[in-house]
């Protein structure tokens, strides 16, 4: 048995992503489908089943979202806390800066299969393999975008061996490292709106009670509260009213 070669991994991801492929990628949420061109967007949405109305996540670093994001010192002190005071992955929706060299270049259909009214939904803190090719996409200026490594509306991927063959298929790098961490929520990661000082929830996932408990505790916000796996995976849930206390 030998141990995690994560730089090696994570440069194999890059690459293949770089030449405009397509890669399977661990996170602390689950298994990921990740591409870095336009044409590998478009594959991953069609083998997927992916309607034209949902969105990619951005995988990002911290530093590349205090660069995109344009938030108030109050949001983006709720998202630093929660992902980096209190380790928990996040996924983070708020508006961006179009203008910035990382978003300057994507072709309309990219960044519109992307964004959506005016704010961009990223990934953060999801694992070290994950904070590794953040940091390669950012130094190359290369944006990465995709979605959960499932057939739309099956739910999330905990291990490579659940991950449906048609998406394994369609990948060129698929990096496996075993039962994911947040495995137990059987959740993705939980999404966030933040702006103008407020906050919302767009998704129940994955540490939701703990991000709840930072909120009210560090900003007495309340957050609505859980009401279980069956009615968030039935879409009934999809944004939430929010309370500052």
């Amino acid at each position: 048995m030998t141990r995690l070669n994560i730089k090696d991994d994570a440069q194999r991801i890059f690459d293949a992503l770089a030449l405009g492929g397509i890669a399977i990628i661990p996170n602390d949420a689950g298994y990921a489908m990740m591409g870095g061109s336009a044409e590998a967007i478009r594959r991953i949405f069609v083998a997927k089943g992916r309607g034209e109305h949902k969105r990619n996540a951005m995988m990002c670093s911290m530093e590349m979202q205090r660069e995109l994001h344009v938030l108030d010192a109050r949001c983006q002190d709720m998202i630093e806390i929660i992902t980096q005071d209190y380790n928990l992955t996040l996924g983070a929706v708020a508006a961006f800066r179009p203008e910035h060299p990382m978003l300057a270049k994507l072709d309309p259909v990219t960044l519109a299969a992307s964004t959506g009214k005016g704010t961009l939904g990223m990934l953060l803190n999801a694992g070290k393999l994950f904070d590794e090719v953040c940091r390669l996409s950012r130094e190359a200026g290369l944006p990465i975008f995709g979605s959960s490594a499932n057939l739309t509306g099956t739910g999330p991927r905990f291990r490579v061996e659940d991950i449906p063959q048609e998406l394994i298929d369609i990948a060129d790098v698929v990096i496996d490292y075993g039962l994911r961490k947040y495995h137990t929520y059987q959740r993705s990661a939980t999404i966030l709106r933040f702006g103008n000082g407020n906050v919302e929830a767009v998704r129940i996932g994955s540490c939701y009670e703990l991000i709840c408990d930072v909120l009210k505790r560090h900003f007495d916000v309340e957050l609505p509260a859980d009401p279980g796996r069956a009615a968030n995976a039935s879409g009934h849930l999809e944004e939430f009213a929010f309370r500052t206390a």
